[in-house]
């Protein structure tokens, strides 16, 4: 039976029998969970196991396919060249990227992009897996010359996957460099921390491989699904979601691995998700080097409501700043204390929360997944039992 290993400061020891009784349930297979409080890491924890065959113990530098938790970490990005003056995030996406003004693009802002507002979130024409893996450039292309969905601004529709081709097209046009190789050498390489999109392949031994969710429950048929399933079809969140159909063993696969997808293919676990997190939390500034990657004017923006309401895509209660999602009392993730708190969360339950005004960073990787996109039960059960320890504390 796997133990739960690593550090829990005695203030969130209640931590590690929670953690303890879902590997012993089986309801968790592998996992990572780290805390960063006011700039000290009062737990970084990992248990159970990295394959299904429980053959490989979940270690201290293992690593999972963390799917959207990824998008933290490109809004991370975004707002670390708005704070090099390098982006400006009131700008227009063209101003950057030419091609992308055709066809009524030329007022899409970059907080467009990064709120989920930009009425990009899909292709207009069929894409496979292997294109948007392989041929990066092409599938930015094609966004480039399609017309928004709907008018920019006014509504969020879930960028899935294109949110990893039009900030890392911009990270291109800026930098001259991939978003991935940004990453590495100007962000997690000065951090020390391991979090990659894709992941080399000298790091595949220590990679855990996804356990998929199990499907969802068939639903009765009725005499109107024929005509509500063509009517579906055109909609914009079957555009965005069936246009390529991802499945989560895609994420087992050397292609998936080798590419930049950024919105779906990062690669870390707790400990380097909250690394990095943590750098909104505690200011802008790296505690360790004194290294300013954010300016405390940014930071403050991440905060700008940009969107509050039901998302075209995922037809969820969603509130989105500049960058991250927020929180709120009658969104989906209502299971988060209110303030200045920003997250996102992945498809399985991973997820990273920045809470500012009690200085709290959380991340969750696992490897065994939920049908949920915002934190499964055990997500929510974590959470709740470090903010009960922390009011104990207090």
């Amino acid at each position: 039976m796997s133990q739960v290993q690593g550090h829990l400061d005695p203030r969130f020891e209640s931590l590690r029998p929670l953690f303890q009784s879902f590997l012993d349930s089986g309801e968790e297979l592998g996992a990572s969970i780290a805390v960063n409080l006011n700039g000290e890491n009062v737990v970084d924890v990992w248990g159970g196991y990295a394959d299904t065959a429980r053959t490989r113990p979940w270690e201290k530098d293992t690593i999972a396919n963390v799917w959207s938790t990824g998008k933290t970490i490109i809004g991370l990005i975004g707002l670390i060249l708005a704070s090099q003056k390098k982006l400006d995030l009131d700008e227009s996406v063209s101003t950057y990227w030419p091609e992308f003004a055709a066809n009524g693009k030329q007022s899409v802002k970059v907080r467009h992009v990064m709120s989920h507002t930009s009425g990009v979130c899909g292709w207009d024409t069929p894409v496979t897996i292997q294109e948007l893996c392989e041929d990066f450039e092409g599938a930015a292309a094609k966004l480039a010359a399609q017309a928004p969905w709907w008018e920019p601004g006014t509504a969020s529709g879930y960028h899935s996957l294109t949110m990893g081709f039009l900030v890392g097209k911009l990270v291109r046009c800026i930098t001259g460099t991939t978003m991935k190789d940004f990453l590495a050498s100007q962000v997690a390489g000065p951090l020390g921390a391991d979090f990659q999109f894709g992941a080399k392949e000298e790091d595949w031994h220590r990679v855990s491989d996804v356990v998929p969710p199990p499907p969802p429950p068939p639903q009765p048929a009725t005499s109107t699904d024929t005509a509500q399933g063509e009517e579906a079809q055109k909609s914009i969140s079957m555009r965005t979601l069936v246009n390529p159909m991802v499945g989560a063993t895609n994420a087992n696969t050397e292609m998936w691995r080798r590419a930049e997808l950024g919105a779906a293919n990062g690669h870390g676990n707790a400990r380097s998700v909250a690394r990095l997190l943590s750098l909104v939390t505690l200011g802008g500034k790296d505690p360790a080097s004194g290294r300013e990657f954010l300016s405390r004017e940014i930071i403050d923006r991440i905060f700008e409501q940009q969107c509050y309401g039901t998302d075209l895509v995922v037809k969820q209660k969603i509130r989105f700043g500049i960058g991250f999602g927020l929180t709120g009392a009658d969104t989906e993730v209502h299971w988060l204390p209110r303030g200045r708190v920003c997250f996102w969360g992945g498809w399985g339950g991973s997820i990273g929360v920045m809470d500012l005004d009690r200085g709290i960073t959380f991340a969750y990787v696992m490897n065994k997944m939920d049908n949920v996109g915002l934190g499964n039960q055990r997500t929510k059960a974590y959470v709740k039992a470090i903010y009960d320890a922390l009011e104990k504390a207090s």
